[in-house]
């Protein structure tokens, strides 16, 4: 919105020219949506507390638990505000990419609000149906899937780059929905199992989003994309704000979910996020390289897969308790300690990430 702005004011002043730079608009998405939740955060945690919106616990969680009964949730709602409201400030809203990420961001998000309000309502820690979810999920991600494959301008938008090869690009063809449906559902899902600690899942969120900045930056941009040997994909650059805003949102919302936590992001706020990921991913061509950044969230996801097999076919458990956190919190290890060593895992994990734009 205020490119438009901006662009207008340089035909009196060409200082203006400066907002037309993507890397000066990424970093203002990231402070403005860091103000917008450090401003909203303690306003919407003193609403959620007066309208009794608190955390219901699982009876059968971690005993430790217990005593986080009645905290405030939903408070991924204040991401998505701060999201949104950056995204649209410096984004470029002629970029079709960017109307794409947020969509799919906020239909992931009312998904995520509805089985959020059903807790509440009806007082449990169930809320929708896990086939009402997934139908909903698997809707608005084949949808999106589709509009982009039927939309694709070249080649390199349909096709999977494989990591640490210059040329190597396998054509999906059809198979590209499946490959979307896949990368954002699941990654929506794995962020949301991760979500059970104090700031398990926002850090590693912002870090991967950090990440996503770079490879959005240099997909967009033609030199970089020949330089690094990665495809180039017209405008997808301008996704780097998106990613941007979900640093800055995320980074503002620690400031409240760090442990002890003052709130808790709930499902509107881990299925978006989750969501708003694996889109991006898809959008840059990095679905591989993704599954590695976001190897806490899968290996979250794979805990809870292996433990609920192994029960029904051998009525044995592998893990005290699954998702893989409350096995370590079982274990003996205080919360402090799971979350900072998965966030030390997950900086590792982005970094080798990173890595791979350059070894091929």
């Amino acid at each position: 919105m205020l490119v438009y702005l901006a662009d207008y004011l340089s035909q009196y002043h060409t200082g203006f020219n400066v907002f037309q730079y993507l890397t000066l608009r990424t970093i203002l998405g990231v402070l403005t949506a860091l103000l917008i939740s450090l401003v909203v955060g303690p306003v919407m945690i003193r609403r959620l507390s007066f309208y009794q919106i608190g955390q219901q616990v699982r009876s059968d969680g971690p005993e430790s638990h217990f005593s986080k009964a009645g905290t405030p949730t939903m408070g991924g709602a204040l991401i998505l505000v701060a999201i949104a409201v950056s995204t649209l400030l410096w984004a470029d809203l002629d970029n079709r990419y960017v109307w794409v990420v947020l969509l799919v961001t906020l239909a992931f998000g009312a998904i995520g609000w509805v089985d959020d309000y059903r807790k509440l309502v009806y007082g449990n820690s169930k809320g929708l149906s896990a086939k009402t979810k997934y139908f909903w999920q698997s809707l608005a991600a084949l949808a999106t899937g589709l509009y982009l494959y039927s939309f694709a301008q070249s080649p390199a938008e349909t096709e999977l780059i494989v990591p640490f090869f210059k040329d190597v690009a396998i054509p999906l063809g059809g198979w590209y929905l499946l490959t979307t449906y896949l990368v954002v559902v699941g990654s929506s899902n794995a962020v949301n199992l991760t979500d059970g600690l104090d700031g398990l899942a926002i850090l590693p969120t912002v870090l991967v989003a950090s990440a996503l900045v770079v490879f959005a930056y240099a997909t967009g941009h033609v030199y970089y994309a020949k330089y690094l040997g990665i495809p180039y994909i017209r405008d997808v650059g301008e996704v780097a704000v998106f990613c941007g805003a979900i640093a800055g949102a995320g980074l503002g919302f620690l400031w409240f979910n760090t442990y002890p936590a003052q709130v808790f992001m709930g499902d509107v706020g881990a299925l978006a996020l989750g969501a708003a990921l694996g889109i991006v991913a898809v959008l840059v061509r990095q679905e591989l390289v993704f599954f590695v950044m976001t190897g806490v969230f899968v290996m979250e996801t794979v805990s809870v897969i292996l433990q609920v097999a192994s029960f029904k076919l051998t009525g044995r458990r592998i893990f005290r308790m699954a998702p893989l956190h409350h096995h370590f919190e079982l274990k003996g290890w205080p919360e402090p300690r799971v979350i900072v060593r998965f966030w030390i895992i997950t900086v590792v994990l982005v970094l080798s990430g990173l890595a791979t734009l350059k070894i091929r």
